[in-house]
């Protein structure tokens, strides 16, 4: 990759899909846990103007988590059999907690073109992850968290670019703005990446999903144009905060993965889809003057 600055034209808005991370069927029986239902999901997303699906490798009846590079490749060939889009799997987050480890299934996929991935995502920093609940006033599970030291980061980034595969920068909180720019001052990362704000109400080592907790992770982001930031907003209504994102300039990174998004209900008490949340993020998109990339666009934009 060159250290040039590339631009995506400002008329454009990456969409990603956060499919399936672990989540599960209730209450949306939307979600998708098997290759084939990935496949068909992401390309029904294409349809609807994704460029970019993320995804964890499921087990196809119980939706338990499936870590084998068997897996990934499974759900890779799928999708590319049946669109464009471009690939970005798990490297499994905190439930795998060590950083080698957890990176291992990316140079087993991208020694062979065919299941190569096109991203993968490294979470700048350590996170409590323990979700706390304002009505009950207590945390779900106060031993959460997720550890990487920055040697561990840079194994992962290291690892993934040897592999010939594109580097997500997942930022949590102000630290992680910090470090993905310290990344690129030392040439750990380049000087074009993909950066998904990660927004959370629930995990309070995010920022909350307010225009104010995302403004103020954009604003300790680098200002020199190289890094393409999406915001996610795990545990909530992603399409609420849209207009900023808009606003900001911003891409969108949306799935069912994240949230149930029960109040978009259709009025027979059918349940979204993915690629109904990309159709959403989509119109608004183009109302604002914004046409979705394409991802040959995207692909154009990591390679430069």
């Amino acid at each position: 990759m060159s250290d040039v600055d590339a631009q995506l034209d400002p008329d454009r808005i990456i969409i990603e899909v956060r499919c399936n991370e672990y989540t599960g069927r209730d209450p949306n029986p939307n979600v998708p846990f098997s290759a084939s239902e990935i496949a068909a999901d992401a390309a029904a997303c294409r349809d609807a103007g994704a460029s970019i699906v993320h995804f964890h490798a499921r087990q196809p009846r119980t939706g338990a988590p499936a870590w084998d590079p068997p897996d990934y490749a499974e759900v890779i060939t799928a999708v590319r059999a049946r669109t464009d889009v471009l690939l970005n799997p798990t490297l499994g987050a905190s439930t795998i907690p060590d950083p080698t480890v957890r990176v291992a299934h990316i140079p087993v996929l991208g020694a062979d073109p065919a299941t190569r991935p096109d991203l993968a995502p490294v979470d700048l920093g350590s996170f409590n992850i323990d979700p706390y609940d304002p009505t009950t006033r207590t945390f779900r599970n106060e031993d959460l968290t997720y550890v990487t030291s920055v040697a561990g980061l840079r194994h992962e980034i290291d690892t993934i670019v040897a592999a010939e595969v594109a580097v997500q920068a997942v930022l949590w909180n102000v630290g992680s703005a910090r470090v993905l720019g310290a990344f690129r001052d030392m040439g750990v990362l380049p000087r074009t990446v993909l950066a998904q704000i990660t927004l959370s109400d629930g995990w309070l080592s995010a920022h909350p999903g307010t225009a104010r907790g995302l403004a103020s992770m954009v604003e300790f982001l680098p200002a020199d144009g190289g890094v393409h930031w999406s915001a996610s907003l795990f545990g909530g209504d992603l399409l609420t905060l849209l207009p900023t994102v808009l606003e900001l300039g911003g891409n969108v990174s949306i799935g069912l993965g994240d949230h149930h998004y029960a109040a978009r209900r259709g009025v027979d008490g059918s349940w979204p889809t993915n690629a109904d949340l990309v159709a959403e993020v989509a119109r608004a998109a183009r109302a604002a003057g914004r046409e979705p990339a394409t991802p040959d666009e995207v692909r154009s934009l990591l390679q430069r």
